[in-house]
């Protein structure tokens, strides 16, 4: 079993995931539109949209994006006009090998953003820090490093 962060977005979604590839690396593997995505039927209302929503006002929003990097898959999409809501409560937390690494993607991912915990070490990382990307994602990077084992 495995657990991937699914990311929304307010029209940003490309933009997001084109700065996450920038940042971490890997491909992005699938990119579709609302308007690549066959048109509903009249009477259809197709999952996760409004009420009487124009599809062809969405045409340019991404429906679904997948990016792949080593064992990391983050996926997202941009919601519908209308049903964006902001992330709150959770956050993706990026495990890194080396505090060099961990350094070097917690710099470019928080570039622009807002950071609530400073890079450096913890009682349980060599490196830790903590921040709100300037797409309003929260983020956590984490190199256990000499520290891997400190709880045990």
């Amino acid at each position: 079993m495995k657990l991937n962060p699914y990311l929304n977005f307010d029209g940003t979604c490309r933009e997001a995931m084109e700065f996450y590839q920038a940042c971490i690396g890997g491909e992005i593997e699938a990119a579709v539109t609302y308007g690549d995505m066959p048109a509903p039927e009249p009477d259809d209302n197709p999952a996760g949209c409004a009420e009487g929503m124009d599809m062809s006002k969405c045409a340019h929003l991404m429906a679904h994006m997948r990016l792949v990097a080593g064992d990391l898959v983050l996926m997202a999409s941009d919601c519908p006009p209308g049903m964006f809501e902001a992330a709150a409560g959770t956050a993706c937390s990026l495990q890194v090998d080396s505090p060099e690494e961990a350094k070097r993607v917690f710099e470019a991912l928080s570039a622009g953003g807002m950071v609530f915990m400073p890079f450096g070490p913890t009682d349980w990382a060599e490196a830790f820090g903590m921040f709100k990307d300037k797409f309003g994602i929260p983020w956590m990077v984490n190199c256990e490093g000499n520290k891997a084992n400190a709880f045990d």
